[in-house]
């Protein structure tokens, strides 16, 4: 039993993404969790030092506060609060934040910067792993030691209205909440309203203790419209007044009961200058937090300016505030100015706790934690404290008692700030044994660029070999060491003994037959041969381009700046190959040679041109070019005096696109905060010229799409272009012709729909061909019909999903397509290994020309919820993985159906899939292997993983790719 080439690759990028998962799980591990809840509850809080007295404080100190209102309003970043914006549009917060009884911080989120791991970190006080990002979309319950938890076992009555991230997280342990879907992006009004309906009935009732209110509308503001939306003013001065209602009710009935209420105004995340969040730019990180309650009285004169904290600071600011113990994972060190007006003895037994429990997590994570500083400090401030404590007892009020406790104090807040960051620097625990149980797609970059793809691979003689057990036996030997002799389990150690010797034995038969394969290449000495028919053959200089773009874009990942910026790279590489096909084109056109003429052939087998012009393929000189046709009259003379033109012009004009295009959208870190033009039309002032260019946009698509398709999807397209105009005009993005205000403006969701159908419809249609060619083998013509007409149904739905300033990326990845189909692929006769990789060069530059980025703010999660008027979990991760990566996808679309409209057999569909698995999944690899290398480097959070992530969605994405193109070269097979 024999493997072809396609079929080899396709299954090598399933075995891939399995260990890339397997990966991710190491590298992305589960927190540990520390003693269960009910033995930590057990463990008695600790007694207040006492140097030769003895203390009767051993209990947890009473309530600071009756009740607590936190107030969470998502994205909310400090300049929304402490900056013009919140003079200008929340006036009673600016007057508690400059003159009221308040504290006022800007506090620091870590990354991700998404809302389920930060509500995580308000309320444990603990760094939430990296991978919580992904946990985002479908929350688990929260096991974690917290202040709910806390709060809840202590007899505390909650009440939550909001966010329903917060019921995912904490099941049962509200009285009473009404959750709202987060991810609905496109609701700003009524996913606040929700909220704010229950507040008159629950601020007059007295039966809770905690109410915790997420507003969502901020956030979803500043992903459809942006930071810089006018609707961002009308949403803070809603905020504004909610709070102003909060606090007068608090203070109505502080008067009634003489105990101080906490308000709590928070932020979870920022919020980025395109209005996503996730990264780790300063307006995603800074905060707004501002404490208020009449314990904090404020001397006149008293100028308080916020100061920086860590966001993890809260939950223990919380848990001292509600008379709770601090949760043991937290990092956070209490808000001082919060109880600097309590007594000195009180002030230290705060303080003392936040240590102690500092002091025990750093114990259990740190082996050498008595050389730490912060332990130092605190064993130091310890002593301190006991001194005072005696000298307390024995009643002595002299100015040494004061002195000392301000040291004492002075030294507890230093011994909290360094433990605090210590234990923050602390780098999680690699699961390394599963992230280096990978298996590399070890196929050969020579072969892949030959211009045949004649590499079949045996199964069965592999399977037999000595080799195959010797390696299977040094595999499960190396498991059963690792696994018994690990001090902690990891992952891939948990597998049933006989799932893991299936995973080895998949391994080490892939091994064996990559092995045999490349010996039998070297072996033939075809190894380094472009063509396998002349061994003499050398390689293009396209061929080296491509072949060292490939590595340089591979070296280039282990560099954090080169990350941030890739998209400078891809827009190097394409650059650099238009003018290296310019060179190639200028050479066949003008350049000419006296030799004697000798044939040899470049093109695929099968590979043969539609249009006449080009079947008279003449021969050159092979001295100067072995691999191609000998010089005479090219097809390139063959063609007419314009389409000659046309060819010779054709690098130029893609050159102008994509520097176009490069103007339209930045992008990267360096300069994204630069005004491009994509910012010129989305403004309010420009609708107009937006409204037209959206309008001139879908024409140009179809004319460039409807060319190949059947009557049925023509109209289909072009009903759904319009519907497409119809929805950005009734959400508000552009303008009529016959209205010229926004009045009318609603969620589009019926115009949406009405555009669904057209997808889904032209999407059978080509479907129906495709099987249709099954069935009849003799009919080519349906089966080509049938690939375009998914590609154009692909398309419709990326032209749905994009912004409209985004249109023209569309417009011109369509055109740069026909240019390169009809006057240089073709004039050039180009092979498969060629093709496919200029393709996926193109695809992966007009992912950064949308907009898009290594971070993960730059990802559109409003695009996921086109046409839905509910939060819908699998259609909404659909839409908004295609409409971050349309453009490799659609760009893979269009690859297949050239191949199989320009070939006569499937050796080229064959190839494309053996040089695509290749191409992408060498950098996924040799990038895994670049960040376990550097998972200790400083910027492995915040630039590493995204990248990484990235590069996992995008190994998906291509395992769909290669069973598409297997199942399509299995279908010429057939024909």
């Amino acid at each position: 039993m024999r493997l072809g080439s396609g079929t080899f690759a396709a299954c090598c990028v399933v075995i891939e993404v399995l260990g890339v998962a397997l990966f991710l799980r190491g590298f992305f591990p589960t927190p540990v969790r520390s003693s269960s809840r009910t033995e930590h509850q057990a463990e008695p809080p600790a007694p207040e030092p006492s140097a030769g007295a003895s203390s009767n404080w051993t209990k947890l100190p009473p309530p600071l506060f009756r009740k607590v209102v936190i107030m969470l309003i998502d994205g909310l970043r400090d300049d929304f609060v402490f900056g013009s914006k919140g003079v200008k549009f929340m006036p009673y917060t600016t007057y508690l934040v400059e003159k009221g009884a308040s504290h006022s911080f800007v506090a620091e989120a870590k990354l991700p910067t998404v809302t389920m791991p930060r509500i995580k970190a308000l309320m444990t006080g603990s760094l939430p792993g990296f991978i919580d990002v992904v946990r985002n979309l479908n929350s688990p319950a929260l096991l974690e030691d917290n202040v709910i938890t806390q709060a809840k076992a202590a007899g505390k009555r909650i009440i939550f209205y909001g966010d329903e991230t917060w019921v995912k997280l904490f099941p049962r342990h509200f009285v009473e909440y009404d959750g709202t879907t987060s991810f609905f992006v496109s609701d700003y009004t009524e996913v606040d309203d929700n909220v704010t309906r229950h507040l008159d009935k629950v601020l007059k009732r007295g039966d809770w203790d905690v109410l915790i209110l997420h507003y969502l509308g901020l956030d979803h503001i500043g992903h459809v419209s942006g930071p810089s939306s006018p609707l961002i003013g009308h949403k803070l001065r809603e905020m504004d007044s909610i709070l102003m209602k909060i606090h007068t009710s608090l203070l109505s009935e502080e008067r009634e009961t003489l105990v101080p209420n906490l308000l709590v105004l928070c932020g979870d995340h920022g919020m980025s200058e395109t209005g996503g969040h996730g990264a780790s730019s300063v307006e995603e990180l800074n905060t707004a937090l501002i404490l208020i309650s009449s314990a904090f009285e404020r001397k006149p004169g008293d100028i308080r300016r916020p100061k920086h904290v860590q966001q993890t600071d809260l939950a223990a600011t919380l848990a001292i505030g509600l008379g709770l113990p601090i949760p043991g994972n937290s990092v956070g060190s209490l808000l001082f100015p919060t109880v600097e007006g309590r007594p000195v003895r009180e002030q230290l037994r705060f303080l003392h706790l936040n240590a102690v429990q500092l002091s025990k997590l750093l114990q259990e994570n740190v082996p050498s934690y008595t050389k730490e500083p912060g332990f130092e400090q605190f064993k130091m401030s310890e002593r301190l404290h006991g001194n005072w404590i005696r000298l307390y007892l024995e009643e002595n009020n002299s100015e040494v008692l004061f002195n000392l406790g301000a040291k004492v104090r002075r030294q507890y807040l230093d011994a909290l700030r360094t433990l605090s960051l210590s234990l923050s620097r602390q780098v999680a625990q690699y699961d390394i044994y599963s992230m280096l149980v990978l298996a590399l797609l070890l196929l050969s970059i020579p072969q892949a660029l030959s211009s045949k793809a004649e590499l079949e691979v045996p199964l069965w003689s592999p399977v037999f070999s000595l080799l195959f057990y010797l390696m299977f036996l040094v595999l499960s030997a190396l498991h059963v060491i690792v696994c018994t002799s690990a001090e902690s389990s990891c992952y891939f150690c948990g597998l049933s003994w006989l799932t893991a010797g299936g995973v080895m034995a998949l391994i080490s038969a892939l091994l064996c037959a990559v092995v045999c394969a490349l010996a039998k290449m070297f072996a033939d000495g075809k190894f380094l041969s472009k063509n396998p028919a002349h061994p003499k053959a050398r390689w293009s200089e396209l061929d080296v381009l491509i072949l060292l773009g490939t590595m340089g874009h591979v070296l280039s990942l282990g560099a954090s700046s080169f990350i941030e910026e890739e998209h400078q790279t891809w827009y190097f590489l394409i650059n650099t190959l238009c003018l290296a096909l310019c060179h190639e084109t200028y050479r066949n056109c003008f350049l000419r040679d006296d030799c004697e003429p000798q044939q040899c052939s470049h093109v695929e087998e099968g590979f043969v041109s539609t249009a006449p012009a080009l079947r008279d393929r003449s021969i050159r000189c092979n001295m100067l070019e072995p691999h191609r046709v000998s010089k005479g009259p090219t097809s390139l003379d063959t063609l007419r005096g314009h389409e000659k033109w046309m060819v010779l012009a054709s690098p130029w004009v893609i050159l102008t696109c994509c520097r176009l295009l490069r103007s339209l959208n930045q992008t990267g870190v360096q300069w994204a905060h630069r005004p491009d033009l994509g910012h010129w039309l989305t403004s309010s002032d420009h609708k107009a010229e937006l409204s037209v260019l959206a309008a001139l946009s879908l024409i140009v698509i179809f004319a460039l799409v409807q060319r190949r398709c059947s009557l049925t999807s023509k109209v289909a397209m072009a009903l759904g272009l319009l519907g497409v105009y119809c929805y950005r005009a009734a959400i508000g993005n552009v303008l009529f012709p016959w209205q010229r205000d926004s009045k009318d403006i609603s969620k589009g969701v019926i115009e949406a729909r009405f555009v669904h159908v057209f997808v889904l419809g032209i999407l059978f249609t080509g479907t129906k061909d495709l099987l249709k060619s099954q069935i009849i083998a003799a009919d080519f013509t349906s089966k080509t019909v049938g690939l375009w007409e998914i590609y154009s149904g692909l398309v419709l739905l990326a032209a749905l999903l994009f912004r409209p300033h985004n249109l023209p990326v569309l417009v011109f990845s369509l055109f740069i397509q026909t240019i390169m189909t009809k006057f240089i692929w073709k004039p050039l006769r180009h092979d498969a290994a060629e093709i496919t990789i200029m393709h996926y060069w193109f695809g992966q530059a007009f992912f950064y020309f949308q907009g898009n980025s290594n971070n993960i703010a730059t990802v559109d999660v409003s695009a996921g919820f086109v046409g839905l008027d509910t939060y819908m979990e699998v259609p909404a991760m659909f839409l908004t993985a295609f409409a971050t990566f349309a453009g490799p996808v659609l760009w893979a679309s269009h690859l297949v159906s050239f191949l199989s409209s320009e070939t006569s057999s499937g050796s080229a569909l064959g190839h494309a899939c053996f040089c695509y698995a290749l191409i992408c999944s060498f950098p996924v690899s040799a990038y895994i292997i670049l960040v376990t290398s550097l998972r200790y480097h400083l910027f492995i959070w915040s630039v590493f993983s995204p990248k990484l992530l990235y590069e996992g969605m995008h190994i998906l994405i291509t395992a769909a790719i290669c069973a598409f193109f297997t199942a399509m070269d299995q279908t010429n097979t057939k024909s």
